[in-house]
């Protein structure tokens, strides 16, 4: 990897621009936050929220308003008649403490010290905030190039290791020179881990203990974690602490690397982490991991206490403490501003990588089956971790809430978490909103970019008194034999008196003779069940919505149960004041809604209604029933409506027509209504308006019915949205008919002709019968004739026989 490559990776310039805000409640207020807080003196006012402010002025209050009615939003003081110069509204601000530039350093320039290098601006400020009000501050951050890292390789040396052990062997020297490309002050160290050296997770026969390995293999006895090289700069070194390490084994497949890492961590002595650097933990393993709870299995319940217990070099509470939590890692981690790469196999890249998930300022690279990857996968991991920032802050006082916005390169703004981070940080970021929700004493917060030492330290100071307040003047007349501070224009009463001007002891406030002047009418109701009485007088009391009040010397009068119109109290044209209306000029009416100009029943033709009706409040009353409209000009039932109608009826139904192309500019006066057949369309017997029918001819010679009225002043337009066009002849019937028509008349024919034929035979046969019936002669007499029968007798017949 070439220089100008490394350069090109590493980060510039990153622009913060947070804005703090303090808010008086969580969250918005229902109805008015200012009137809501019930303030009784200045200091309670401006807390409520940024747009409370409070009138000072002697003389503000009206009859019945009680102090707290000092207390309202800006714009309703001003409305009320107190003048800018009297309303007290304290304004937030803020100071830089400590802004030193960022270090401007390049690779190859002359050496600094750590503590001389500055990459985020500024470094304090000092922040005064008030309820509810925004601050806003810029930081800037910029990466050193050159600078400094310190990496400690933490490596599992459980048994699957074994050929990884040997490529890492000579990690030292290779990593230097390509680190080197990176930064000229570059630390390298080693440790190594197994697991707890208890049942079940190695075997704790002697023979096991002094090897745990099987088929004649020499292995080191196990154990949880070891530091074995502290962080040096000598890479010969390291290769040659690393060759003498051994492998060692245990039973279950998960590892005790949590402990290991937590070991790293926090004992920064021993591992020999610097201060101001950058601070890298190569974890490699080919297995998962054992976190908090998989302790009992070997009878471990006492929680990781998250501190060191190296001695020699060695861990030796595994067996006392439970691995600790993935949350604890995550704590102490960025608590000494590590960040941690997995170099991890294949088989176990979804696990860390969820890890991943869970610890800030992490990366995973995918580990060879012999780890002869790790150098370019640690260099990988490097330039994705410098090239994101991600901010974290201190714990937050009670009530404060801090919310993110990053901006980063190419215009992209991201929130919520994700506005906490970006992943490219060449161009910038800016996290915004930081908010309170409660006052308190001056407070000090810090933000810093996470795996990094440098941080902005905030300190914040809040406004909870009004600047007036310290010029109050204690046991003025102005508060009855001062009895109290007049303050801000209002009397800060001493304990036990109570009124606007403290003129009451508060055991005399539930007297009978003072409540007997708060009621009105000898009525039962004190100040009309709208206030208290206080001290004799009537306080009223105040309504969510700042614009409703009650007034009055017992009350008695409101501002906002008027008559209403159009859902407007007095109809927008007039005051509510003591529950009437009092109308503006050119208005009348118990709601102010009947206006007296005559402008808008002026028709075009200048005559009021169109001389066919009368203006009342400012609308026609037509008084010929033909005709309707907003000024009378209306009829709907005149001739030539039909016509005039026609060409926006057909290009909006039916896009045709001399319309057509400008049917939507000239044709929109009207609603158009589509139904199915002439069935549908109103009739002027069932609607309550006059309905006028039409029946129109296209160009094409199809006709089109459509109805038109005017509904309360509006035109509406009901139209078939069928044609009904002329059809042509139909030649198939036609052709049948023709053929049916020839075979029945020849049909016909042939039946009158056999008709007649059985006629003439019939009549023929009858004359025949009729002449054989006349004959003359007869055939018994015929001289010719011959009988055809010859009859012949037997001689004897007739005669007796003889007897013999």
């Amino acid at each position: 990897m070439t220089n100008s490559r490394i350069a090109r990776r590493l980060p510039h310039w990153l622009l913060y621009d947070p804005q703090l805000h303090l808010q008086g409640s969580i969250p918005d207020a229902i109805g008015n936050e200012c009137i809501n807080a019930n303030a009784k003196y200045c200091g309670e006012c401006i807390q409520a929220g940024a747009k409370c402010g409070w009138c000072r002025h002697p003389d503000f209050l009206k009859q019945g308003e009680a102090v707290s009615s000092r207390c309202d939003e800006l714009q309703s003081l001003l409305i009320r008649g107190c003048s800018l110069a009297d309303i007290e509204n304290p304004r937030g601000g803020q100071r830089v403490l400590l802004d030193r530039p960022v270090t401007n350093r390049l690779k190859g320039a002359d050496k600094l010290r750590l503590e001389n290098i500055t990459q985020i601006q500024p470094q304090k400020l000092a922040i005064t905030l008030r309820a509810g009000e925004p601050q806003s501050f810029n930081l800037k951050f910029k990466r050193a190039e050159d600078y400094p890292i310190d990496m400690y390789y933490l490596m599992d040396l459980s048994y699957s290791m074994k050929d990884d052990l040997e490529n890492v062997k000579n990690l030292g020297t290779s990593l230097m020179q390509e680190m080197t490309k990176i930064t000229s002050d570059f630390r390298i160290g080693f440790g190594s881990f197994v697991e707890k050296t208890v049942m079940p997770y190695i075997s704790t026969t002697p023979a096991k203990l002094l090897n745990p390995c099987t088929g004649g293999l020499n292995c080191t006895s196990p154990f949880s974690y070891k530091n074995v090289l502290k962080l040096t700069s000598d890479g010969k070194r390291f290769n040659t602490l690393v060759g003498k390490q051994q492998i060692s084994g245990n039973l279950d497949s998960p590892e005790g690397g949590f402990d290991a890492i937590m070991q790293v961590a926090v004992c920064g002595d021993q591992i020999g982490w610097r201060t101001d650097v950058t601070r890298l933990l190569v974890f490699s393993t080919d297995a998962g991991f054992h976190f908090a709870g998989d302790g009992k299995l070997g009878g471990i319940v006492l929680p990781n206490d998250g501190k060191c217990h190296l001695e020699n070099n060695m861990y030796t509470m595994s067996h006392y403490y439970d691995y600790p939590s993935i949350a604890h890692l995550v704590q102490k981690l960025s608590d000494n501003n590590i960040q941690t790469i997995f170099a991890v196999t294949e088989e176990f890249q979804p696990v860390y990588k969820e890890l991943k998930n869970l610890i800030p300022k992490s990366a995973v690279g995918t580990l060879s089956a012999n780890s002869s990857n790790v150098i370019n996968l640690i260099i990988d991991a490097y330039n994705s971790l410098s090239s994101e920032v991600i901010l974290e802050n201190s714990k937050l006082p009670e009530g404060l809430t801090i919310a993110y916005t990053s901006l980063c390169k190419n215009g992209i703004v991201s929130e919520g978490e994700n506005g906490r981070k970006c992943s490219n940080i060449s161009i910038g970021d800016e996290v915004r909103n930081l908010r309170a929700t409660k006052m308190g004493k001056p407070e000090t917060i810090k933000i810093k970019p996470l795996g990094f030492n440098e941080e902005v330290e905030i300190t914040l100071n809040f406004i909870c008194e009004c600047d007036c307040s310290s010029g109050g003047i204690a046991d003025s007349d102005n508060c009855t034999l001062g009895n109290g501070t007049l303050e801000c224009g209002a009397c800060k009463c001493n304990p036990g008196r109570v009124g606007r001007n403290c003129e009451c002891s508060s055991n005399e406030v539930a007297t009978e003779d003072m409540d007997r002047t708060c009621r009105r009418d000898n009525s039962t109701d004190l100040c009309s069940n709208n206030g208290e009485c206080v001290c004799g007088a009537c306080e009223c009391k105040k309504r969510d919505n700042a614009d409703e009040r009650y007034s009055g010397p017992f009350c008695e009068c409101d501002n906002f149960n008027c008559d209403r119109s159009n859902s407007l109290l007095c109809g927008g044209n007039g005051l509510c004041i003591c529950r009437e209306c009092i109308c503006k000029p050119n208005w009348k009416g118990s709601a102010c809604d009947c206006s007296l100009d005559h402008s808008t029943c002026m028709a075009s033709n200048k005559q009021i209604c169109n001389g066919r009706g009368t203006c009342e409040c400012g609308a026609c009353k037509c008084t010929d029933p033909k005709f309707q409209g907003l000024t009378c000009e209306t009829c709907p039932t005149c001739p030539g409506v039909c016509i005039e109608h026609k060409d926006c009826v057909q290009c909006r139904t039916f896009g045709t027509g001399e319309k057509a192309e400008r049917c939507q500019e000239d044709c929109s006066e009207f609603s158009l209504v589509k139904v199915k057949d002439r069935g549908e369309l109103p009739q002027p017997n069932d609607a309550a308006y006059p309905v006028m029918h039409c029946k129109e001819r296209d160009a094409n010679d199809c006709w089109f019915y459509y109805t038109y009225a005017v509904n309360n002043n509006t035109k509406e337009v009901h139209v078939v949205d069928k044609l009904e066009c002329p059809t042509g002849p139909d030649i198939i019937p036609i052709v049948l008919g023709v053929v049916v028509g020839i075979v029945l008349i020849g049909l016909a024919l042939l039946l009158i002709w056999k008709l007649l034929m059985v006629i003439h035979d019939r009549r023929e046969f009858a004359k025949f019968e009729k002449e054989k019936l006349n004959a003359k002669w007869d055939t018994q007499e015929n001289p010719i004739y011959k009988s055809p029968i010859n009859k012949f007798q037997n001689p004897n017949y007739g005669r007796k026989a003889p007897v013999l």
